[in-house]
């Protein structure tokens, strides 16, 4: 019985900026590094064991070659992603396709709906989420005009808030917002709109309008549920949302809790404070940044200190 610590991969974009490093201690790559892929098995970056067991191994690498870690015999790709993102510049305004459009267009296994839970953001920073058009053909004419600011739907956003970004939701993370995202295992995006800025190869990047337009849910709708809040001996826990993909927690400790998975597996991030877990007897030291993956074994795993974790399990359609 082991609690697996993750290696994160961090990611250089265009927006991105150093606040990775400076808030969770990373070492960074440039200081242009936009994304932590923290909890991930993606073909594209994924993230490696460190300690016990299965020191060196990637994620991918145990999805796919030791089942009895997850608990569930391996389908398809690893359904889940656990990111941090810091977005020194605006993001694209982009929009993700549901499982059906992503498998029939892409060849992928898994569309893209995703959750944001905001770590930081300055003064007056927002996010594009959702838009004003009544019809796909209004949706088409206003981008065709360049009528952003007639078409995108612009939110502020503080420290604490959360969103939940399902496929088909047109959205845009502001400049000056660090946060924590999960999300379906995929790196489809469809772009609609880039600021016509210039690429890290120095060409703008490419868009993907059609795309954008079939998979936009339109009109817009709000699903961002309301929070669940309750206390449980010296933790605070809030239900953020719960779905068919992922079950999300947000959990202030100030002492000790016993935290029971309630899924084959568990995936944990600590973005402040310190402190340590218990498995069987064995202390692990815990601090901001840290990344874990409570696998089929563990049924309980014992927090002490002053930690805030974002507690993320695997939906029935996971």
């Amino acid at each position: 019985m082991a609690l697996l610590k993750l290696d994160p991969v961090l990611k250089e974009k265009v927006w991105g900026g150093t606040k990775l490093g400076d808030l969770f201690g990373y070492s960074l790559p440039s200081e242009t590094t936009g994304e932590c892929w923290a909890i991930s098995a993606h073909e594209n970056g994924a993230s490696t064991v460190t300690g016990g067991p299965y020191d060196g191994r990637t994620l991918r690498d145990l999805w796919e070659n030791e089942p009895s870690v997850f608990g569930i015999t391996a389908k398809k790709e690893f359904p889940l992603l656990v990111k941090l993102l810091h977005a020194a510049d605006d993001l694209s305004v982009q929009v993700h396709p549901d499982d059906a459009y992503a498998e029939e267009n892409e060849g992928y296994a898994y569309g893209k709906t995703e959750c944001w839970y905001v770590v930081s953001a300055e003064e007056g920073a927002e996010l594009v989420l959702g838009h004003h058009a009544s019809t796909r053909e209004e949706f088409r004419e206003l981008a065709e005009a360049g009528e952003w600011e007639k078409l995108f739907r612009r939110v502020p956003v503080k420290a604490g808030d959360f969103v939940y970004v399902p496929s088909g939701t047109v959205h845009a993370i502001g400049a000056g917002i660090v946060l924590l995202e999960v999300q379906q295992s995929s790196d489809i995006t469809y772009r609609v709109y880039d600021y016509d800025r210039p690429g890290q190869d120095g060409n703008l990047r490419e868009l993907h309008l059609e795309d954008s337009i079939n998979c936009a849910t339109v009109p817009h709708e709000d699903q961002t549920p309301e929070r669940r809040v309750w206390h449980e001996g010296d933790v605070r826990v809030e239900e953020l949302v719960e779905n068919d993909y992922f079950n999300v927690r947000s959990m202030h400790l100030n002492g000790f809790m016993m935290l029971r998975r309630r899924a084959p597996y568990q995936l944990i991030s600590v973005l402040e404070g310190a402190g340590e877990a218990q498995v069987s007897g064995s202390f692990i030291p815990v601090q901001k940044g840290d990344h874990f993956l409570v696998p089929a074994d563990v049924p309980t795993v014992k927090w002490h200190g002053e930690l805030h974790l974002v507690v993320a399990e695997p939906g029935p359609e996971a």
